[in-house]
């Protein structure tokens, strides 16, 4: 299995890379969040997945080893193959997925494309105790971040915000105060938008 690959970034897209490692360039499928992290310089290290099947060998690559471990986690789930993982990590950051898998959050995690309300149902089901206790996460701070969380962006929604720039800035509020309340949220959000 090959570990991880880094050399000169030939190529950059949304989607994929390509390194070049000793002559050799290698195809590298990328999620969105990896994309973002990629630094500007030439020279680049990512921690890859092989996936080999009958008619192809396919890398995908990760900045971060936590976002590697999620897109494993995510194709151990029956139903979730490599392309709808890496769509889940295109849609959402690794830890909003933890997050609403975790605190059994089937609407974010259903709010991604290609995902039915089984399909959520099974990786909450699947993945819960693994991602607790993995990422050493205490299940009730996050179900209540998490509905502080969603009581402000309905909040902000009635308001006539638009739910997406809302997800976004509440997300780095959170993220910066995990304990904040419904109010400080919403507070902090208009100041924001």
């Amino acid at each position: 299995m090959i570990a991880h690959l880094q050399g000169k970034l030939v190529e950059k897209s949304p989607t994929h890379i390509v390194i070049d490692c000793g002559g050799v360039g290698y195809h590298i499928n990328i999620s969105l969040h990896t994309y973002s992290l990629l630094p500007n310089a030439d020279f680049v290290k990512v921690f890859t997945h092989l996936q080999i099947k009958e008619d192809a060998h396919t890398l995908y690559g990760f900045i971060e080893k936590s976002e590697r471990e999620i897109f494993r986690l995510l194709l151990s789930v029956s139903g979730i193959g490599a392309g709808i993982a890496r769509t889940m990590l295109s849609s959402l950051d690794p830890k909003q997925i933890t997050n609403a898998i975790a605190s059994g959050d089937v609407a974010t995690i259903q709010s991604i494309k290609g995902i039915g309300n089984k399909t959520a149902q099974r990786v909450i089901l699947d993945l819960k105790e693994k991602i607790v206790k993995l990422y050493d996460l205490d299940e009730l701070s996050v179900s209540q971040s998490n509905t502080n969380k969603d009581e402000a962006l309905s909040a902000l929604e009635v308001l006539g915000f638009v739910r997406k720039t809302c997800e976004k800035v509440i997300e780095k509020i959170v993220l910066a105060e995990p304990d904040a309340t419904v109010e400080t949220i919403i507070k902090k959000a208009l100041k924001s938008l």
